[in-house]
């Protein structure tokens, strides 16, 4: 299954409508993916009961229909406010951009769950293809270990914004509304 999407436009960083040559869905799936194979780390908000915001990061997975997996602690405060309301938001990109370079990014908007059954096996197995070294960690924790507690967490996003000034121009998102 490859993505696909219902709505997609350009805005400038200012909130007008850009326009750029030659957009195509394939031109901006090309680029989501650039970014999800060029960076291991996302920064990973919630919302907590108190309507606070909060944010945590982690390794991910993903697939060709874009969705992310990533593993954590089920009493982790993260995980909590996802237990309670799955809003999340997910910003990914490589910290070391230059600053004069053009920017490449990426802020995920969508609903987040842990898994259980085959859904986590599934999410483990492609976890552990991104990470090679997955399998030595997990078979090297010790009883009592905290991290034998981790679970499988699934994010899929309903709107996909990128940046990728290299591609659309400088300042230009291209924001994308995933067909599901």
């Amino acid at each position: 299954m490859s993505i696909t999407f219902r709505r997609m436009r350009a805005i400038h960083v200012d909130g007008t409508p850009s326009e750029v040559d030659g957009l195509t869905a394939e031109r901006v799936r090309c680029s989501i993916f650039r970014v999800l194979d060029g960076t291991m780390l996302g920064a990973w908000a919630t919302v907590t009961s108190d309507g606070e915001a909060h944010v945590n990061t982690a390794y991910y997975s993903y697939s060709e229909d874009l969705v992310l997996h990533f593993m954590s602690h089920p009493h982790s405060l993260h995980c909590l406010n996802v237990s309670a309301n799955s809003s999340m938001a997910v910003a990914i990109f490589a910290s070391e951009q230059k600053w004069t370079d053009p920017g490449r990014g990426l802020q995920l908007f969508g609903r987040c769950d842990q898994l259980r059954g085959e859904d986590a096996a599934a999410a483990q197995r492609a976890y552990g293809q991104r990470f090679r070294t997955y399998a030595d960690w997990k078979s090297s924790l010790k009883p009592g270990d905290a991290a034998l507690d981790y679970r499988f967490y699934r994010f899929v996003p309903h709107t996909v914004k990128v940046l990728d000034e290299a591609e659309f121009g400088d300042g230009v998102w291209i924001e994308v509304q995933v067909a599901r």
